[in-house]
């Protein structure tokens, strides 16, 4: 029998077929997320220096082409041959690369554990200082005291019996420490793996870009080419902006940090500076999130200079969302301060850090592809593209009674 493709009926039964194919392997999928989402983590964890090589060649980037333009006008009436520029310029950047992550791991960590090993060391002084602490507040407060003493015994009870409940768990905790030991050493060797997959990926970047842009026009709809490839390019713009302008206004905020602090000649400069600048990545809340523990740490070790600290903290934070973070990044998102913020606590719930620095100019690309969807609906209806257009009109002001005949002989 010769099936009518064209009958409304033998439509509307292909479509049930789809749809029922679609439900069935989306429930599929919930009913097996976890071994899903396991696959998906080995090959993820499989291709990890591969990912570690995207990282690294995205970093670089910037560094190869002002260096390959800067050979170009060095080497101008000679013109040496392209190929020779990029590797030149590749070496250069791959080498920066090397040498800053070196300094990083020689000089700022170095330093770091030290302070680390200088906090324990002094342990028992800082003890002695928040027993001081609190005597000092106690005694302006004897009420507290009595209270304190009454509660005591309860107190002893619960820290006993929390105390009892960890002492199992220590051996967990073992070979977690056991196991989070070898995942940093596989990170490593991930990483180191990665500079040599950057160098690849730098010296033919072109050739790569071209193969991607002919697979995606291979398989995706004609009339999709020219708006997804502008999204891409936009995509690019908006992160690499973002990101390089972000690690340099880090790194200049952590440098002018530790450089005031040693001028005020304060502790743990180093390890303070390398967490008010790590922390100073992350959009809005960075500053904030990187002076808490460094102040409770002055606190603990050197009271009398937390107030100078805050006050430094507040300083650099004002002169970088002020000064410095608009000269360096500009407007490179475009998102209110209230998306901003719905990005960072988004992205921090799912993916932590990575997610509180990333949050942002992924959320900016949905925000703008959002906006232009909207706008593209609009203009088919006919309708306006201005957002000022759909506030809501003011309340029409009721008009002033004019005073009665009584009134008026009254005031006369």
């Amino acid at each position: 029998m010769k099936v009518s493709w064209n009958s409304k009926y033998t439509t509307i039964s292909v479509y049930s077929v789809i749809t029922f194919a679609v439900c069935l392997a989306l429930v599929q999928i919930a009913l097996n997320a976890a071994k899903i989402f396991g696959v998906i983590g080995t090959i993820f964890s499989v291709l990890s220096p591969i990912v570690w090589g995207l990282v690294i060649a995205y970093l670089l980037n910037p560094v190869m082409m002002a260096l390959e333009k800067g050979c170009k006008r060095l080497f101008e009436k000679k013109k040496p041959h392209p190929k020779l520029v990029r590797s030149i310029s590749t070496a250069l950047s791959v080498l920066f690369g090397i040498v800053l992550v070196y300094a990083l791991v020689a000089v700022i960590f170095s330093q770091v554990l030290d302070s680390i090993m200088n906090i324990f060391n002094n342990a028992s002084t800082y003890m002695n200082n928040i027993y001081d602490m609190v005597n000092k507040y106690l005694a302006q407060y004897p009420e507290l005291v009595d209270y304190i003493n009454t509660q005591l015994d309860s107190i002893r009870a619960t820290v006993m019996s929390t105390v009892n409940d960890l002492i199992p768990k220590v051996g967990d905790w073992a070979l977690k420490i056991k196991d989070g030991a070898m995942g940093i050493l596989v990170a490593v060797k991930d990483f180191v793996i990665g500079f040599i997959v950057a160098v690849y990926l730098l010296l033919d970047k072109e050739k790569f870009i071209a193969q991607s842009k002919k697979l995606l026009t291979a398989l995706l709809p004609k009339k999709w080419d020219n708006g997804f490839f502008g999204l891409c390019s936009h995509t690019n713009k908006m992160f690499s902006g973002f990101i390089s302008g972000k690690i340099l206004d880090s790194f200049i905020i952590g440098m002018l940090c530790f450089i005031i602090m040693r001028i005020m000649n304060m502790e743990y400069t180093v390890l303070i500076s390398t967490i008010v600048g790590v922390t100073n990545i992350i959009p809005f809340f960075g500053p904030f999130i990187g002076a808490i523990p460094s102040a409770l740490l002055l606190l603990i070790s050197a009271p009398s200079q937390t107030w100078k600290f805050i006050v430094l903290i507040i300083v650099l934070q004002q002169f970088d969302g002020n000064i410095l973070g608009p000269k360096i990044l500009g407007d490179s998102t475009g998102l209110p301060a209230f998306w901003v913020m719905f990005a960072i606590f988004l992205g921090g719930g799912l993916f932590g850090f990575a997610g509180m620095l990333l949050g942002v100019p992924v959320f900016a690309v949905i925000y703008t592809l959002v906006g232009d969807l909207v706008e593209f609906l609009l203009t088919q209806k006919g309708m306006s593209t201005d957002t000022s257009d759909y506030l809501p009109a003011p309340p029409e002001e009721s008009p002033k009674k004019s005073p009665s005949t009584a009134q008026q002989k009254k005031a006369g």
